[in-house]
């Protein structure tokens, strides 16, 4: 049963939440230096600043769409195109364009502040059913407060990758396996994220196969268990396949993302020890990663953590590893991290099986988000302000 009060606060609080981020964003937009930013429009606003970085690369797939062969460099190697952005969000924007007459930087940022906000709600329903209203409240309100949460009101995909993964997840939880071959389909076109929603399948399949003694498994819910597992399988393969079949070649999507990396090509689970190995030297990247690692495994997998359940659990491991294989960690790492919410429940305290170890609650929340606050200004000023055609990039 939906709890209206818990909707209602979570919708008041997420739109304060974003009402902030909109602030800061004005405010730094005067410091914008326009010979930097491509497809400027001469203005040094809030609607400038909600289309930066990425939101170009969106707005070319808008005004352009995608190119029929792959642009190569001086070396011949392909150089970055609009390939590596999924087509779902620009589609949804190019319709809105053409219904309502606004522009990109207007209709994108709205329909990203939407889809945040339904984001929000669904998160709420899904927290509550774990760990309470308010704790669920108070979670919503860390994740809505995070440093990079301002790209949830910009031309970025985080708020549509929300909701697929949001609904994935209530689906999961459910067991409503067809919701969630809807969820991960539609991530084929929206979000590179099939890969760990596959483990989350695969996990909570065998939960349910385990289960089947006390509650036997109806062939519809075989079928919709197959389903699922197939739909997220298949997801990931989706847009590299259409790219291929549209250019020619069949790794134009893997080419693609190799341009946006250092050494032109993707080397799984390097990036981040060559990374860290930038940052602190070969001794000092060995030790932060692996306290990296030990870290976020306690994190997840200690009893502070196991009122998450499983599905939350498994989603948090299989992305956070999903992140470790195939980013190259630097500036965007921010936003990715985003999809890792659970973690706010663990953060506040909430995420103990026994409520009686549920210390300080209120105040923990009040700290992560006035943290959170604080730190979105620095996130807003280093990483917004452009003063250089090769800054740093969200």
């Amino acid at each position: 049963m939906l709890d209206h009060r818990l909707l209602l606060c979570v919708a008041v609080a997420y739109l304060a939440f974003r009402l902030f981020s909109a602030i800061v964003m004005a405010l730094v937009a005067s410091h914008q230096d326009l010979g930097f930013v491509y497809y400027s429009t001469g203005r040094q606003d809030y609607w400038e600043m909600t289309h930066v970085w990425d939101g170009r690369w969106y707005q070319r797939i808008v005004e352009d769409g995608y190119p029929g062969t792959l642009p190569r460099d001086s070396s011949g190697n392909v150089a970055q195109n609009q390939w590596a952005f999924y087509p779902m969000y620009p589609m949804l924007v190019s319709a809105l364009m053409w219904l309502t007459g606004g522009s990109f930087a207007v209709v994108g940022s709205l329909l990203s502040l939407v889809l945040g906000l339904v984001a929000a709600l669904l998160m709420a329903v899904l927290f509550r059913q774990q760990v309470g209203a308010v704790a669920a409240f108070g979670a919503v309100c860390v994740y809505a407060a995070a440093p990079p949460s301002p790209v949830l009101q910009m031309t970025y995909t985080e708020s549509l990758a929300m909701v697929l993964l949001l609904v994935a997840l209530l689906g999961f939880q459910r067991h409503n396996w067809w919701l969630v071959t809807l969820a991960a389909l539609a991530c084929g076109v929206a979000r590179p994220i099939a890969v760990p929603l596959a483990l989350v399948a695969l996990v909570v399949a065998w939960h349910r196969w385990k289960e089947r003694d006390r509650r036997p498994i109806s062939r519809g819910e075989w079928a919709g268990m197959a389903s699922a597992l197939v739909a997220c399988g298949l997801s990931w393969a989706i847009w590299p396949v259409y790219a291929g079949l549209r250019t020619g070649s069949f790794s134009a999507y893997t080419d693609t993302m190799a341009a946006w990396r250092g050494g032109g090509s993707i080397t799984y689970f390097v990036s981040w020890a060559g990374n860290f190995d930038r940052l602190f030297g070969p001794v000092g990247a060995a030790f932060w990663l692996t306290v990296m690692i030990v870290g976020f495994l306690a994190l997840v997998l200690g009893p502070w953590a196991s009122a998450l359940g499983t599905v939350l659990r498994t989603w948090v491991l299989a992305y956070g590893f999903y992140l470790l294989a195939v980013l190259d960690a630097w500036t965007s790492t921010y936003r990715y991290l985003l999809l890792m919410f659970p973690i706010a429940v663990v953060l506040i305290g909430a995420g103990w099986q026994d409520r009686r170890n549920w210390l300080f609650v209120g105040p923990r929340t009040v700290i992560w988000v006035v943290l959170g606050l604080g730190w979105q200004v620095w996130w807003c000023w280093t990483l917004l302000v452009l003063t250089h055609i090769g800054g740093d990039a969200i």
